[in-house]
């Protein structure tokens, strides 16, 4: 219906340029609320006063104008003029029922559209290092880009889904020797593990794994190993120095090849994980983009070039430093070092070039909460390259903390003492972690009480939406029961006969649900479809619970039994955009 409105709106301005009375150049934004109060209408648009300026008139008068010009239409009983300017539109109340035509015409397509008219958009999302496996953490930002990807594609953009494999660096190189080290523990030597080290037991199965197939072939005594190298923090030492040093042995006693085995090894190992873990939470990629390529193929020399020759780059200290502060960031930052080594973020700069240059409309970037320093420099570098940052939208992803019940569970990181996603999976189900995950806005912290998640009760969101499903599925199973058929068209034939408080409301929040959509996808906010839901949900229950669907008169009967089962068509599609299953049964 909003969609109508504004067509007639927008016939209604066409008709007002034609006549002078607003300029050609003029590109109305127009906006249709929902009225607060049934007495200002059904909707209500505010364009006469966002108009009245450039048209050089009052908003009143501009407004009647408006109306006068607007075409007939049958669904629109009454315009009225209100307050300062805003025009209410009153819809006649039998139209609410076309929803209930339209929903079953449509079926799973109902709400979709084609707003985002085929536009490429690129979705890059989690892309965790693989060092580990991924934690509750990296899942939040899986079940919110995934649900904005798919958002994004259910009105009519081109999303491509993709994950920055970060498979070249200093963390790889930790990695790498951490596995080595405790290799050389299965070999019988006693190691002092670096504190900042990988300590998760997945790096001793992996280690456990290259010593049953290579046996002591990268064995190397562990007093030459530690020669020399700069003390631990724990031994009044620093923990880096420490590590890049334990790296560089790795690499001298190893030897390129076999050194390579252990990174090659480790990141094929985790990466694999990840891939499957990711799969069976319901999140796939079209892509899985290696940072390596981008060093392999000279992306990062030709970004770097690209960003010398527009005079953003410098000498200083032996390094070479992007000015960026003058296009933002709070300082200007070195892209590679004194030894020649490019950094992280020149890798950063080469892939987003990368990105522009397959010519994505929007590109959106899904980091943890604690990137968000790394959003100015990011933009510096689409501008030094020459783009638009408009192009850049970043979305950030706050983080989660895990209760059960009251009691907090506690979680680390590089010790390795964490809850991975695959156990919080197992835990709670793919379905009650989707759902929480993106309950609310990203960027608030939110608390996920696994207790909660698995209770089986009205206070657990996701078992009230998907019990609403299986609600109507089980009014459908008794109607078997009893030997009555669902008649359909009598059904839509006797529509007028839904008068009840709670049937008007249904219908009024059923035909939200394109609009919805429509919001939640170009505000990268699923917890608007989550909200929606758990409303429609609600509305139902509480209509089951006063209202009798499987009466003897049969004109009502099929009559409600079309509301519900539009309900239930409602609910699939909301819970399969987030990849949430519907039980028939519960």
């Amino acid at each position: 219906m909003k969609r109508k409105i504004e067509e007639l709106i927008l016939q209604a301005v066409a008709t007002l340029k034609a006549d002078g009375i607003i300029a050609q150049e003029i590109t109305p934004n127009i906006t249709i609320d929902r009225t607060r109060d049934a007495q200002h209408g059904d909707f209500a648009s505010n364009l006469a006063l966002i108009l009245a300026k450039p048209a050089k008139t009052n908003p009143r008068e501009l407004a009647e104008k408006l109306i006068a010009a607007l075409p007939q239409d049958a669904t629109i009983i009454k315009v009225e003029l209100a307050g300062p300017g805003f025009i209410n539109f009153f819809i006649d109340s039998s139209a609410q029922f076309q929803i209930i035509n339209q929903i079953h015409d449509q079926g799973r397509e109902f709400g979709l559209s084609k707003l985002g008219a085929g536009k490429k958009v690129q979705v890059e999302f989690v892309s965790a290092n693989p060092t580990g496996p991924l934690h509750v953490g990296h899942g939040r930002g899986a079940a919110y880009g995934s649900a904005v990807a798919d958002l994004l594609q259910a009105v009519g953009f081109e999303v491509h889904r993709e994950y920055y494999v970060n498979d070249a660096g200093r963390q790889m190189d930790i990695l790498a020797t951490s596995i080595w080290l405790r290799y050389l523990e299965e070999c019988g030597e006693v190691v002092h593990f670096p504190s900042n080290g990988y300590r998760g037991d997945y790096v001793r199965e992996i280690a456990g794994e290259i010593h049953k197939n290579a046996a002591n072939e990268y064995r190397r005594p562990v007093d030459l190993v530690l020669e020399d190298i700069p003390l631990d923090e724990p031994e009044g030492g620093d923990k880096e120095i420490h590590i890049d040093a334990l790296i560089a042995r790795a690499k001298t006693l190893l030897g390129a090849a076999s050194y390579q085995d252990f990174f090659q090894i480790g990141l094929n190992n985790i990466l694999e994980d990840i891939k499957i873990d990711l799969s069976e939470f319901g999140v796939d990629y079209q892509q899985w983009f290696s940072e390596r390529q981008l060093m392999d193929d000279g992306s990062v020399e030709k970004a770097l070039e690209r960003l010398r020759v527009a005079g953003h780059l410098y000498q200083q200290d032996g390094a070479t430093w992007f000015a960026c502060a003058k296009l933002g960031d709070e300082k200007d930052r070195v892209v590679v070092r004194e030894n020649g080594q490019s950094t992280y973020f020149a890798s950063d700069i080469a892939y987003h070039m990368n990105k522009l240059d397959r010519g994505f409309d929007q590109i959106i970037d899904i980091w943890g909460a604690d990137h968000h320093g790394y959003i100015p420099r990011v933009r510096a570098a689409m501008t030094a390259l020459g783009a638009d940052e408009s192009k850049l939208k970043v979305l950030l992803v706050q983080f989660a903390t895990l209760y059960r019940g009251e009691e907090k569970v506690s979680m680390s990181t590089r010790s390795g003492e964490f809850v991975t996603l695959r156990q919080l999976r197992n835990e709670v189900g793919k379905d009650a972690a989707r759902f929480f995950y993106v309950m609310r806005r990203s960027e608030q912290h939110m608390e996920f009480d696994l207790k909660l998640a698995t209770s089986k009760s009205n206070e657990n969101p996701v078992f009230y939406v998907q019990y609403a499903y299986a609600r109507v599925c089980s009014v459908l199973r008794q109607l078997d029961e009893k030997g009555w058929e669902r008649n359909l068209l009598l059904g839509m034939d006797k529509l007028a006969l839904l008068t009840e408080e709670h049937e008007t409301s249904l219908l009024v929040t059923l035909t939200r649900y394109p609009e919805m959509l429509e919001r939640a996808a170009l505000q990268y906010e699923p917890h608007q479809l989550i909200q929606y839901l758990r409303e429609l949900a609600n509305e139902f229950h509480t209509y089951y619970n006063a209202h009798q669907f499987l009466v003897d008169d049969a004109n009502i009967r099929n009559a409600r039994l079309n509301l519900i089962c539009a309900v239930k068509q409602v609910l699939a599609n909301g819970l399969n955009l987030l990849n949430i299953n519907t039980p028939e049964a519960m």
